[in-house]
């Protein structure tokens, strides 16, 4: 199957093209407000030899992560089912970095954070092994001072901005290649619109008061 991957959210934007599991093209950018993600997108299938004809599924990091950047991806593969007949599959970016670490070699108990704004973090913990990582702290948000206290008692910390918070933490960002091996794995496809980002937040917003109307004289 040959799979378009596109993992937008952390500020390391990737689309990787892949058949059958193998990474046939990639492309990657820091995001901007310029960032263009057709343009990306154009990249990796170049790269690859491939027409977006020729793509069968689009593999979507759910995040958590930006929430700008998940719901451009998402928006861009529900716009592509709408014009082809393509499967959709979404795969949260915490388990693209704990397949990432597992790559590095990072091997035994490993907490993901990720930026949650509000002096909050998402944070996961995996038991990263040999030939399989396993999650055994779920996904949740947490305080700068709880991070803290996991990170004082010598877990490993990882993450895309891992290091302002801690020192020694290793820096990993969810990539499209990543997020490709895994999808190509998994046939669990959805409809575009059952595509939701990872967020744990309550949605809260305020509604706006009625215009005032002033009496005219």
């Amino acid at each position: 199957m040959k799979i378009l991957a596109v993992e937008f959210s952390s500020e390391q934007r990737s689309v990787a093209v892949l058949a059958d599991g193998r990474v046939c093209g990639a492309a990657t950018e820091t995001a901007t407000r310029t960032t263009r993600a057709f343009g990306l997108v154009s990249q990796a299938l170049a790269g690859a030899g491939f027409e977006r004809e020729q793509v069968e599924c689009l593999a979507i990091g759910l995040g958590p992560g930006s929430y700008t950047g998940i719901r451009s991806a998402i928006a861009l593969a529900q716009g592509w089912q709408l014009a082809r007949p393509v499967r959709l599959l979404g795969v949260g970016s915490v388990e693209c970095l704990a397949a990432g670490a597992q790559a590095q070699g990072w091997f035994g108990k490993v907490s993901f954070v990720i930026d949650a704004q509000r002096e909050e973090l998402y944070l996961a913990g995996y038991d990263i092994g040999l030939e399989d990582f396993q999650e055994v702290e779920p996904l949740r948000l947490v305080s700068l001072d709880e991070a803290r206290l996991k990170s004082s008692a010598g877990e490993i910390m990882a993450g895309p901005e891992v290091n302002r918070w801690f020192g020694e933490g290793r820096v990993l960002f969810p990539g499209a290649a990543m997020l490709g091996r895994l999808a190509s794995r998994r046939e669990d496809f959805v409809a575009g619109e059952k595509l939701e980002p990872i967020y744990l937040r309550e949605t809260n917003f305020v509604k706006a008061p009625p215009p005032l109307v002033f009496p005219i004289d």
